[in-house]
């Protein structure tokens, strides 16, 4: 029998055109837990993670900046949140293309993987809108219900390719028939790990690696509404989770050419 297949997708500006963790800002203001000026830097945030992407400095900037804002945070208040506003806010952003490319390996039986550096309060709810199979994300801390601030587990750069081939040893993938799917310079070891990367809306060190190693790279360009793909619920159970946490993930707005390679079945 033909080893297991999946297609691994970094989930910010791949398959949704923000930061996922920063698009709830005002609605985590809303609900009391930060302060309008928190609000004012995590929209900054957001402008200097959609123009210009961000490189290793700035994601540390960044994770640091999330991991302290969230210091005290009531878990239970912060799902609740993105629960209840998940729709309003991130069904608009998802990528049109993203969503095709999800149902094309889907229909060809292979699982999909979501590997984001963001945390599975707002990834794992976006997975079960997507059907995703499984969630690799990052972990904070919890203490009596609690976010401490700091960060068991980071789901970035390196380790996402270590949690790739973590997953392939244990449930039995087939990395050179898999596919690998990114915006960022960053998530280059786990496009590496993969027989078919794609470069998303690549950041300009993104773009110039994929046209050494002659990778596809696609363009996104349309966000819609999710519900005009997926009529009802995904029929498939839906996110085995890896690691669940917060963090932000790193993105890039650069296009170069559209893919050249097919999903052969």
């Amino acid at each position: 029998m033909p080893r297991p297949t999946a297609a691994f997708f970094d989930l910010d500006k791949t398959i949704i055109a923000k930061s996922s963790t920063l698009a709830f800002s005002r609605e985590f203001q809303a609900g009391g837990l930060i302060s309008r000026r928190a609000m004012l830097r995590s929209a900054y945030a957001q402008f200097l993670f959609f123009t210009g992407g961000a490189d290793h400095d700035q994601m540390d900037k960044m994770r640091a900046f999330m991991s302290q804002l969230c210091a005290g945070w009531d878990v239970a208040t912060v799902r609740e949140i993105v629960t209840e506003t998940i729709t309003t806010i991130v069904e608009p952003l998802v990528y049109d293309e993203a969503v095709t490319l999800i149902a094309e390996h889907r229909a060809a039986g292979r699982d999909i993987v979501i590997v984001s550096a963001s945390g599975a309060e707002v990834v794992e709810p976006i997975g079960r809108m997507l059907g995703a199979d499984r969630v690799v994300a990052t972990r904070m801390e919890i203490v009596d219900g609690k976010y401490t601030g700091n960060i068991d587990y980071y789901a970035y750069a390196e380790e996402k390719a270590r949690a790739i081939e973590h997953l392939a040893a244990t449930v039995g993938y087939d990395l050179a028939e898999s596919y690998a799917y990114s915006d960022s310079v960053t998530d280059v070891h786990m496009l590496e790990v993969v027989g078919h990367p794609f470069a998303v809306n690549p950041d300009k060190e993104l773009r110039r690696i994929a046209t050494t190693r002659e990778w596809p790279v696609l363009l996104f360009v349309r966000p819609v509404a999710l519900r005009r793909h997926l009529p009802g619920p995904p029929t498939r159970p839906a996110l085995a989770a890896l690691a669940v946490g917060g963090a932000v993930a790193a993105g890039g707005v650069i296009w170069a050419n559209r893919r050249r390679r097919g999903l052969e079945a």
